[in-house]
């Protein structure tokens, strides 16, 4: 939300191209991968295979045996990627629709261009692809960064063993298990470590990033109404992650919905939010260190719906990024 709730975007991005994918019969297993949440193939080669960043794939005739080695061992920058990621059948069957796609004239763009005057460390993430996936300023990877302080050896490690770094890494800040792991790893070979060192060094300059999760709860149904729980936490490291000040926690109301009840220090009351144009439920709290959590309480008139669900951000002033005025974690919809 607030520019738009991500995985709210690609679900929809799933289903909005749900007749085409059906097309696709036996390979709609695979599809749903490609298109969907799991993996960002796509940022790099296109919804459709028609390449950007990436080659394009699409009636390119590549027979299984040649995609499946470009994704165990791929000889361009490109991270490799293991079969507990993306399993070999997974591969057949892309290889399989690509493989019967028309080809494409010429490649599409690049999901993000490098902007005008761009910061050697921003110029080598979006050139190297980082940033194709991760966005333009990082902020994914700068909330893991903050959440330990890491230094770049970690950073190091995180990309060119990426896919047990990552596990390990989040079991460190007691988080639940990944479902999946989008990135692969990347060779020193393809991807060199003064490359890393650049963008390491740009991410420290404009900031790491506290790690906030808010995480909302199904809406249990009740005499006076549908209550949600909602739990914020700062997953930071003691002595290293950052310390969260003046936060703001906003929960958009889906329409026709009231606020019957609320539970949670520091609640405000109710106000319209000016993106959303929608009344908010809004709490504030002063202070949040590394391994504190606070739950909160809305009850509403009425549950919300896939189209329309309960759904919000946190955002704080302190400590402070240079890629905005204040920084924000998004709160995705309430499960159903």
């Amino acid at each position: 939300m607030r520019k738009c709730l991500l995985l709210a975007c690609l679900v929809m991005l799933v289903w909005s191209h749900g007749p085409a994918s059906a097309q696709g019969g036996p390979h709609l297993s695979a599809l749903m991968t490609w298109e969907g949440p799991r993996q960002h193939c796509r940022y790099c080669h296109g919804l459709k295979g028609e390449g950007g960043f990436g080659p394009d794939l699409a009636g390119r005739r590549l027979t299984i045996a040649q995609f499946t080695e470009a994704v165990r061992r791929p000889w361009g920058i490109m991270p490799a990627y293991v079969e507990s990621q993306i399993a070999d059948d997974t591969l057949r069957q892309l290889a399989e629709y690509f493989d019967s796609l028309p080809a494409n004239p010429r490649p599409a763009k690049w999901r993000y261009e490098v902007p005008a005057g761009a910061p050697k460390g921003q110029l080598v993430s979006l050139t190297t692809g980082c940033g194709q996936c991760h966005g333009p300023i990082l902020n994914g990877p700068r909330t893991h960064l903050g959440a330990v302080d890491a230094d770049f050896g970690w950073f190091k490690t995180m990309v060119y063993n990426h896919t047990t770094a990552m596990p390990e890494h989040v079991k460190r800040l007691d988080e639940p298990p990944p479902v999946n792991i989008r990135m692969g790893n990347y060779s020193p070979t393809r991807l060199w470590e003064p490359q890393l060192r650049e963008i390491y060094d740009w991410a420290r300059d404009i900031g790491f990033r506290a790690r906030i999760l808010g995480r909302l709860t199904k809406g249990v149904p009740g005499d006076k109404g549908v209550t949600y729980t909602l739990d914020v936490r700062n997953s930071g490291l003691p002595g290293k992650g950052r310390t969260v000040e003046d936060m703001t926690i906003t929960l958009i109301v889906p329409e026709g919905a009231s606020i019957i009840a609320t539970t949670g220090a520091g609640y405000q009351g109710v106000r319209m939010d000016d993106e959303a144009k929608r009344n908010a439920a809004v709490w504030i709290v002063p202070r949040l260190a590394p391994k504190d959590r606070q739950s909160f309480t809305l009850t509403l008139s009425k549950a919300g719906t896939k189209a329309d669900n309960l759904r919000g951000d946190i955002r704080w002033t302190k400590p402070s990024v240079k890629t905005g005025p204040f920084d924000q974690a998004n709160i995705n919809p309430a499960p159903l």
